[in-house]
């Protein structure tokens, strides 16, 4: 087993420390999200945890780690008479992003459970992270339904396994971590919600501290074992901490000033629900018997808003999570009790956790760069064009009008691309649509199709009472339609005949909110610009459309309009995005007046790209952008080339009347 880098010789990162710390004393408090660049520490940070966390106590035998002193009565292994047990350290389970839901929650065999009657249960990673740690690294890329499940589990303490009626319950207590890279992609608010607390790290840009971070590392590296003993005494330290901090909780009040502190907080910044609430109530407490005090103070109502608080603002998927320190210290100040202590040096020193690196290490660093990389963006770049045909030159960058809802935009026939919202496909999850043999493990059983396959068989098996005599190959898997995620792959006119503000504002304004409805159809976005002699790949294909608004909103405009330059672009971008993720279905989304100009033939040329999209099948939807009282049509001429459809500005709209919701036309190859 390989020796974990020691939690107390990470260089700084506080906020990181802090509340891994908190979530060990009160598992209440409800996990912490670590949102941050790659390289900074998340994933060290966690695994170094685990060898914090004081031993349990567990039934010897059980597969779901019950307490000796009060079983679980619902054990699947159970039921255990009280008694003594053996101890053994907290386990550490992480949660792969590729898992499955049986991988997550466990499995029932259902054959046996149709013959025998006999609920036959293989645990879970939630089972086998009971009153452990459960890490998921890259949260932000699970699959929605597998993070419903976590978070519905993390907040009853159980989880429920259901199939055709047949379920299974069990105790499912434990510290949840996730890590994410907010550049691969947000999660939706909804589930940020359901974190307790979140912070943000970052690597320091001061030299002497990166230094120490990289000494660390290497000498970590070089010797793993001799490295960790050098810090064992304060990994002794910090561990009896824990355990007192544990044992004092109980014993924390929380009073009514610091109550009215904590609502008056929540309110003043209009968090949705009261589950902020709760939440800094108990960090709070936390809070205080982690400093070795049995009263909630202000200072520890303002860390918990600092922890508990920025992540639950968000009011759009393009806000970023932050708290206005200075509103915060206000409304402390205005609802401060008589009760508070004004005085931050109490017992125990405070709220921070301990520093492990002595009296001279920088405050802010980094202890590791184990974390998944992220997708590398490039920086916009581009030549100025000045005085060319189609614009009078480059314009400064626009701001995006107000977004609104959108049509749905989807790409025909049926897909089996990653879960998501936007095209039909056949998904694990959704309308039951007929059945089939399984192919490997029966994950979704069809029960009528079952029995239709059992029954004739039954006086040939020798049925002789009312039970059905199932054979393996009678099981028939349910097919079911559900909706997948796209790639929707924007290709955006910037040239100087879409430059005048007021039109090209509009048209951020529409581009804005289709990457809104990309966010909660959990789509795969890309971004492609054409303008002067060429056309550019702004932001390849990612998760992450946050990096797409902030693309846009920088987009300058003038120059020749080069839309065959900017269709190849994206045939290329396809092209390759077909051999990364096969399956994932593509909608090219091209946001143009459909005036082809610059080069010789420029419209012939434009013809023959968009006819290359239209041989491939690549479902096509046009923005049309013209404006103005005479009309030339050119972009539904492109449409038509594309093998797709045209849709105004005014037609995007979900709340418009000028048509019905407009799907793409054409067809692909895999539909057909």
């Amino acid at each position: 087993m390989s020796t974990p880098y020691p939690f107390t010789a990470i260089v700084g990162q506080d906020d990181l420390r802090l509340g891994l710390l908190l979530n060990a004393v009160s598992p209440t408090v409800g996990g912490v999200l670590v949102r941050g660049e790659k390289g900074t520490a998340k994933s060290t940070a966690v695994r170094a945890l685990a060898a914090l966390m004081p031993e349990v106590c567990v039934v010897p035998g059980c597969r779901f780690s019950c307490a000796p002193d009060s079983p679980d009565p619902a054990c699947p292994d159970g039921p255990h008479e009280p008694g003594s047990g053996v101890s053994r350290a907290a386990r550490t389970v992480e949660l792969p992003v590729g898992a499955s839901e049986d991988r997550l929650v466990g499995a029932l065999d259902i054959e046996r459970a149709l013959a025998e009657g006999v609920k036959a249960f293989e645990p879970g990673l939630l089972a086998d992270a009971h009153r452990g740690i459960l890490y998921v690294d890259e949260v932000n890329l699970l699959h929605d339904h597998l993070v419903d499940l976590l978070l519905d589990a993390a907040a009853m303490g159980a989880s429920y396994v259901e199939r055709e009626g047949v379920s299974v319950r069990h105790a499912a207590r434990f510290l949840l971590v996730g890590t994410m890279n907010p550049e691969e992609g947000e999660l939706r608010p909804q589930l940020l919600d359901r974190f307790g607390l979140t912070v943000e790290v970052a690597a320091s840009r001061e030299t002497d501290l990166r230094v120490e971070v990289v000494r660390r590392r290497l000498a970590y590296d070089d010797d793993p074992a001799s490295f960790a003993a050098k810090w064992a005494d304060e990994e002794g330290a910090l561990r009896a901490r824990i355990v007192a901090a544990r044992a004092l909780l109980p014993q924390v009040r929380l009073g009514d000033g610091a109550l009215r502190q904590i609502a008056a907080t929540c309110a003043a910044f209009e968090v949705d629900g009261m589950r902020a609430d709760i939440v800094m109530a108990r960090t709070a407490t936390a809070l205080a018997a982690w400093a070795g005090r049995t009263d909630v103070l202000a200072e520890d109502v303002r860390q918990a808003a600092l922890l508990a608080l920025p992540h639950r603002r968000r009011r759009n998927p393009f806000d970023a999570p932050g708290l206005d320190e200075d509103k915060l210290d206000d409304t402390l100040e205005q609802n401060s009790s008589e009760d508070d202590d004004p005085d931050p040096d109490g017992p125990g020193g405070g709220g921070r956790p301990p520093e492990g690196d002595g009296p001279d290490t920088p405050p802010q660093g980094e202890g590791g760069a184990d974390d998944t990389p992220a997708q590398s963006v490039p920086e916009q770049g581009g030549e100025k064009e000045q005085g060319q045909a189609g614009g009078s030159g480059e314009q400064q960058p626009v701001r995006a009008g107000e977004p609104f809802r959108t049509k749905m935009l989807s790409v025909p026939g049926l897909g089996e691309g990653a879960a998501g919202r936007r095209s039909r496909a056949r998904t694990e999850h959704g309308r039951t649509t007929g059945a089939r043999r399984p192919q490997g493990a029966l994950t979704k059983l069809h029960l009528a199709a079952t029995v239709q396959a059992a029954a004739p068989h039954q006086r040939a098996r020798g049925r002789s009472g009312r039970g059905l005599v199932v054979r393996r190959d009678d099981l028939r898997q349910s097919v079911r339609e559900g909706r997948e995620g796209n790639l929707v792959l924007f290709v955006v006119d910037a040239s100087g005949s879409m430059a005048a503000r007021q039109r090209m504002t509009a048209v951020k304004g529409a581009v804005l909110s289709l990457l809104m409805d990309a966010y909660q159809r959990r789509d795969k976005v890309g971004l492609i610009t054409f303008r002067g002699k060429d056309a550019e790949v702004v932001l390849p294909p990612t998760s992450s459309v946050d990096a797409a608004a902030a693309r846009l909103e920088m987009l300058p405009t003038g120059g020749r309009t080069p839309v065959a330059a900017g269709l190849l672009k994206a045939h290329d971008v396809l092209r390759v995005e077909r051999l990364r993720d096969p399956s994932r279905r593509p909608l090219l989304v091209v946001v143009t007046d459909g005036r082809a100009t610059g080069g010789p033939e420029p419209v012939a040329l434009a013809s023959r790209a968009a006819r290359l999209h239209e041989a491939e099948g690549i479902a096509s939807v046009v923005v049309d952008c013209e404006s103005g009282p005479v009309r030339l049509g050119l972009a539904v001429s492109l449409a038509g080339e594309l093998g797709g459809t045209a849709v105004t500005l005014d037609e995007l709209r979900a709340d418009s009347i000028a048509g019905l919701v407009k799907d793409v036309q054409g067809y692909s190859r895999r539909a057909a």
